[in-house]
């Protein structure tokens, strides 16, 4: 392919702003971005622009600018509207700490509870497996196209809209996300993508500096409430993209009316006791994070996988009015694990969210029988 040398030169310029620390405006960024997703510019120039951005560190204007550029150029948008709150509680991976996949299991339980769940995730990129190769392991067809996740969220209140997916991103996320193996900025501007606009998040990020610019960035594309978190370990050396049932966790909270807050708990606060990483730590084997996925979603084993996953479901139905405190939703979210609600949503998403119900129910069902339940 042939390139405008007037365009190389400008776009080099632009790399060059970025490696003596300069940054870029948002439209500046939208532009830059515009080029690479329409691979206007070669792959040498393309990785060279995300590496720079990255060691110079993202504004929230970046961000924003890059997050306008896949909406318009690389994401299917959705053909229908939900009433809000639509939530989203994907994090940025890239974290020190590599549990088991706390959001996914999160989720299922805030569905279970009437929260309307818009997730959207990726295959792993740097880790040994995300949330799509979870769930395609447990029976959830996450190569599905936009409408049929759009239908999955209105009968099942749960849906995932694959990130790393032609259907989701016809053009070019694919293609960047397949070539590199480190964090940029697609991690966090890509993950708020997503074909539907959530109007609540909770997401969590790899450090605790990005809290106030993840919080601008998401005030910025039309969030109306938020809760961006990092937690730590027992230490308060390493963390997570998560809260925390380690140590502490750092929360920062804004809503419609532009208030922001930032405070923190520890998981006395809320009623937990503290786990060691040890016990919520992958498992290093999809099968058998599945197995516990499993297990965990149904009450049956890991307490403190159980209690980490209803640490973020709680803050999910804090965050949408469904509980007063974090602490009243890690109440419910328990009683939801523990009834079997969960299980019986996760089920009914491998259900709806599918292309062959029933090669859904076998994955489903080989899943459960491993894991020594029944369906």
């Amino acid at each position: 392919m042939e390139y405008n040398n007037d365009s190389l030169i400008q776009f080099g310029k632009a790399i060059q702003r970025l490696i003596d620390k300069k940054d870029l405006s948002r439209q500046e960024s939208y532009e830059t971005f515009r080029q690479i997703l329409l691979n206007l510019q070669p792959e040498l120039h393309q990785g060279a622009f995300l590496a720079a951005l990255v060691a110079k560190g993202e504004t929230a204007q970046e961000i924003a600018g890059a997050w306008q550029a896949i909406v318009e150029f690389d994401t299917i948008p959705a053909n229908e509207t939900f009433e809000a709150p639509l939530v989203e509680n994907c994090g940025t991976g890239m974290d020190a700490l590599k549990t088991f996949n706390v959001s996914t299991a999160a989720a299922v339980v805030a569905a279970a509870g009437g929260v309307r769940m818009a997730r959207h995730g990726a295959r792993a990129l740097t880790s040994m497996y995300g949330t799509v190769d979870l769930l395609e392991a447990v029976g959830v067809d996450v190569d599905a196209d936009v409408n049929k996740v759009c239908q999955s969220i209105r009968k099942a209140g749960i849906g995932i809209f694959n990130g790393t997916s032609p259907k989701v991103h016809p053009r070019s996320l694919a293609r960047i996300l397949g070539q590199i193996r480190f964090g940029s900025t697609l991690n966090i501007s890509a993950s708020l993508a997503g074909p539907c606009r959530p109007t609540h998040a909770l997401r969590g990020v790899y450090s605790s500096s990005l809290l106030p610019k993840m919080s601008e960035v998401m005030r910025e594309i039309g969030y109306e409430r938020g809760l961006i978190v990092h937690g730590l370990d027992a230490t308060g050396e390493k963390g997570i993209d998560e809260l925390s049932n380690m140590g502490e966790s750092v929360i920062c909270e804004f809503d419609s009316d532009g208030k922001e807050t930032t405070y923190s708990i520890n998981p006395e606060d809320v009623g937990l006791r503290r786990s060691s990483y040890e016990d919520v730590a992958t498992l290093g084997n999809l099968r058998r994070e599945s197995v516990r996925f499993m297990k965990v979603i149904s009450g049956t084993g890991h307490d403190s996988c159980i209690d980490l996953t209803c640490l973020n479901a709680g803050a999910i139905f804090y965050l949408t009015g469904k509980a007063r405190s974090i602490r009243e939703g890690i109440e419910r979210g328990k009683e939801l694990v523990f009834s079997g609600r969960a299980f019986e949503k996760l089920r009914q998403w491998a259900m709806v969210q599918c292309d062959d119900e029933e090669r859904g129910l076998r994955r489903f069902a080989a899943i459960t029988a491993e894991a020594g339940l029944s369906v």
